[in-house]
């Protein structure tokens, strides 16, 4: 795995950096053994629907703090913490279309947005590694996952429906089972595989078609391996058409103070 200054610290360090711009890019490997999140922000009016949406759907909208309208800090998972700020980057959504990617969006808080804090995969990395199963996408610097849109719909709510996002991972083979049993632990990370093998089973047609993020080639002994992804979101605002909704760039995630250990199901 490649390290550098910000692999070792906690989650609060690393918002820091992102606030005073020491740290810009991607968080992939960032603050290893805490829980890292995907944003959605989105106007009060829509907020209650788009909760129902996350609860039907928990595997791509891990649920792990709503805030208050016009509070932009997380309070529950990251106290101290500015959702304006603390993350690398943001894209806008407006009438179902991206509209742009920002650095900061202090100056779009309103008083009645209201942010949706949802678990990552990309907070049990580590907990591979450790135990032997290899994240090849994490070997490179910036360490992207290569994310997809699937034919799998989401169970809708409201106005919000739309298809399900997957981040796919090389795994080897003989570690197929170990990823599965070690993934399922951590549900606030996305928890088990949605599907395992061939992706055209879930409307990918060419892996290296990739939507978000980068594609890793896989070898003769690996297979891959796709987890429900924390890009959903994005697709159901294109798709649901919500008048606006505010994210996180894919990769450029909000680490906040949980320590994944604590999160472990067994």
């Amino acid at each position: 795995m490649v390290e550098n200054a910000f692999t070792r610290v906690t989650g609060r360090e690393v918002r820091q950096a992102v606030r005073d711009r020491r740290w810009s890019t991607t968080t992939h490997g960032l603050a290893r053994g805490y829980v890292q999140a995907n944003l959605a922000i989105l106007p009060e009016k829509f907020a209650f629907d788009f909760l129902r949406f996350c609860q039907r759907n928990p595997k791509p909208c891990p649920l792990l703090e709503v805030t208050d309208p016009g509070d932009p800090e997380a309070r529950l998972v990251a106290p101290g913490s500015d959702l304006r700020t603390d993350l690398p980057g943001y894209r806008l959504y407006k009438d179902g279309k991206f509209s742009e990617e920002v650095r900061t969006i202090h100056n779009l808080w309103r008083p009645d947005h209201v942010g949706f804090v949802l678990g990552c995969s990309l907070s049990f990395d580590e907990v591979l590694v450790e135990n032997g199963v290899r994240q090849r996408h994490l070997e490179h610097e910036g360490g992207r996952l290569a994310v997809y849109e699937t034919n799998i719909t989401c169970t809708p709510a409201g106005i919000f429906h739309g298809p399900l996002v997957v981040a796919m991972r090389p795994i080897r083979k003989s570690d197929l089972v170990k990823t599965i049993e070690l993934s399922a632990r951590y549900p606030v990370a996305h928890g088990a595989p949605v599907h395992v093998g061939d992706p055209r089973d879930i409307g990918i047609d060419d892996l290296r078609e990739v939507q978000w993020g980068r594609y890793t080639p896989l070898t003769d002994d690996e297979v891959p391996v796709f987890w429900a992804c924390g890009v959903t979101p994005q697709a159901i605002a294109m798709a649901s058409g919500v008048p606006e909704m505010i994210t996180h760039s894919a990769g450029h995630m909000f680490v906040t103070d949980l320590k994944l250990a604590a999160m472990a199901q067994r």
